[in-house]
C-alpha cells in the first residue's frame, strides 16, 4: 500500500509538471526594444482578469485569440514607447491607482486606508480582494496600469495634434439636443446653507458655539457669506451651500425622507433652522434661494449658479466621445504599423494554436 502510494504521487508530481511546462510554452515574441516573451501563463491570466472584469464564465477559443492578439499590441507599444524615452515612476503608478481607490470610496484614501477599509467590509486582504475583482493581486495591477499608461502616453505623444483637432460641431451639437430634447430639465431646486459643528471632545462648547452663531444669523449679525469665509478646522465649524433637488435621489443621498424633503421646499427664502444635534455634531441652515423646474434650452446653464450651458455641456460630452474614438483609431493605426515581421515572432500559430486555446 504505501509503495502504491508513493507511485500515485509520483504520478500526480509528474501531471503537474507536464502542466506547469505546457504553461510556460512561448506563443509569440515581441521585440521592437528588447525580445519579450508571451507564454501561455501569460495569456490565461490575462483571459482571468477579463473573465472577473467582465463576469464572463468562458471565453471562446477566437476570444482567447483575439486577447492574445491585444496583448502583443499592447507589449508593442509599450516597448515603442520605452524605446522613445517614455518613463513612469512608481510614485506616479501609484498615485493613478490611488485615485481609482478614492474614486471608489467617494472621498481621497490611501492604500493603507482602503485595505482597512476592505478588511472591515469583506475580512480579506488588499490581495485577495483585488485577485476577485480584476483577477490580479496589487502588485499585478499597478504594472498593468503602468503599461496601460506608457501606452496611453506613447499614442499621445504621436497622436496628440490629430486628436484635439477632433472637435463637435455646431451641428452635431443642435442635433443632439434636438433628439434628447425631452432629458434636459431642471428639477425644482433650493440652495441651502449649512453650518456643522462637530462634537469633538467638548460636547458643551461646540453646542455653545453653534448656538451662538444660529442666534447671530437669525438676528443679523451676521450672514452665510461671512460664516462661508470663516469656516475651517481651526475655526471649529464647516458651512458652506447645497444645491438640492426634489427628487427621491436626492433624499437618499443626503440622508432624509420624502417628508423631510418636501418640508424643505415648504420653507421661504430666508428661514433659519432650529438647531439640530447628530451623535456626531451640531447642525443648522438657512434656505437662500430656490429654483423652479423647468424645460432648458440650449443657453441655459445646466445648474443653477453655474456658468456651463446646456449647449457647452453637450459639446463637452461629444467633443470627449469624438476623441475616445479618434482615440482608439490611433491605437490601431500605430499597431499596425509596429506589427511587422521584424517586430513580431508567431512560435504557435493556426492550428497548433488553436489548440492550446482549448483549455
Amino acid at each position: 500500500m504505501k509503495r502504491f502510494a508513493l507511485g500515485t504521487a509520483l504520478f500526480f508530481a509528474l501531471i503537474a509538471g507536464v502542466f506547469a511546462q505546457a504553461d510556460l510554452t512561448p506563443l509569440v515574441v515581441v521585440k521592437v526594444n528588447k525580445s519579450e516573451t508571451i507564454t501561455l501563463k501569460q495569456l490565461k491570466d490575462r483571459v482571468e482578469m477579463y473573465q472577473k472584469q467582465t463576469g464572463t464564465q468562458n471565453f471562446t477559443p477566437e476570444q482567447k485569440e483575439e486577447i492574445l492578439n491585444a496583448i502583443v499590441d499592447e507589449k508593442l507599444v509599450v516597448q515603442a514607447a520605452q524605446k522613445a524615452g517614455i518613463a513612469l515612476t512608481d510614485t506616479q503608478v501609484n498615485q493613478y491607482f490611488l485615485q481609482s481607490l478614492s474614486q471608489q470610496v467617494g472621498r481621497q484614501v490611501t492604500e493603507a486606508e482602503f485595505a482597512d477599509i476592505v478588511k472591515k467590509q469583506t475580512g480579506q486582504s488588499l490581495d485577495d480582494f483585488m485577485k476577485q475583482q480584476v483577477g490580479l493581486n496589487t502588485a499585478g495591477y499597478k504594472a498593468y496600469l503602468k503599461n496601460q499608461l506608457l501606452a496611453q502616453q506613447y499614442v499621445l505623444q504621436q497622436k496628440q495634434a490629430e486628436i484635439q483637432k477632433v472637435i463637435a460641431s455646431d451641428k452635431e451639437i443642435k442635433d443632439f439636443y434636438e433628439v434628447n430634447k425631452a432629458s434636459f430639465s431642471q428639477n425644482d431646486m433650493l440652495k441651502l446653507f449649512l453650518v456643522i459643528v462637530p462634537k469633538g471632545k467638548d460636547e458643551a462648547g461646540a453646542k455653545t458655539k453653534a448656538n451662538k452663531m444660529l442666534n447671530d444669523l437669525k438676528d443679523k449679525k451676521t450672514d452665510c457669506d461671512k460664516l462661508k469665509k470663516g469656516s475651517s478646522q481651526a475655526a471649529g465649524y464647516q458651512g458652506g451651500d447645497l444645491l438640492i433637488a426634489k427628487t427621491a435621489q436626492h433624499a437618499q443621498q443626503l440622508g432624509i425622507g420624502i417628508n423631510d424633503l418636501m418640508e424643505l421646499f415648504d420653507y421661504k427664502i430666508d428661514y433659519v433652522s432650529e438647531l439640530n444635534e447628530t451623535p456626531n455634531d451640531f447642525q443648522f441652515y438657512q434656505i437662500r434661494q430656490k429654483y423652479p423646474a423647468k424645460m432648458l434650452g440650449l443657453l441655459d446653464v445646466v445648474q443653477p449658479e453655474s456658468t456651463v450651458t446646456v449647449y457647452d455641456y453637450i459639446r463637452q460630452n461629444l467633443t470627449q466621445q469624438k476623441q475616445s474614438q479618434a482615440m482608439i483609431q490611433a491605437v490601431n493605426e500605430i499597431t499596425s504599423s509596429l506589427n511587422t515581421k521584424e517586430n513580431v515572432d508567431w512560435k504557435k500559430s493556426g492550428a497548433d494554436l488553436r489548440n492550446l486555446l482549448n483549455w
